[in-house]
């Protein structure tokens, strides 16, 4: 049985009835260089040939800016099957990419340590 609006991609019991890597053909390495951080935006370019339902998910959610962790989130794939479709969509022109700005140190302890208490307050 399928959830509501899932498709047949999805069944209650069972979850994802496609394997993460058949979405992106078994191909495990993106052609384009991205980060978890890299924010990906369409650029309104209609893209050739045949997209797979996950392709177009996810030109839908690059609408607007939005990094790579957000869109493998919304997508429930792995990241690097995430990077390996949106590789597809730059390469057809659909996405562009713009790697993450560092205005400070990332491995900054007190900035780590934010985060990890905003994450248990979340939890």
């Amino acid at each position: 049985m399928t959830a509501a609006g899932d498709g047949p991609w999805l069944d209650d019991a069972a979850g994802r009835l496609v394997r993460p890597y058949t979405v992106s053909n078994g191909r495990t390495r993106p052609s384009t260089a991205l980060d978890l951080l890299s924010q990906m935006r369409a650029t309104g370019a209609t893209p050739l040939g045949y997209l797979g339902p996950e392709h177009n998910q996810a030109l839908e959610l690059c609408r607007v800016p939005v990094s790579v962790a957000e869109v493998a989130a919304h997508l429930k794939l792995p990241a690097a099957v995430t990077k390996v479709l949106l590789s597809d969509l730059v390469d057809c022109g659909a996405l562009t990419t713009k790697p993450p700005a560092f205005h400070h140190n990332p491995t900054d302890r007190s900035l780590l340590e934010a985060v990890l208490d905003g994450l248990r307050r979340q939890l």
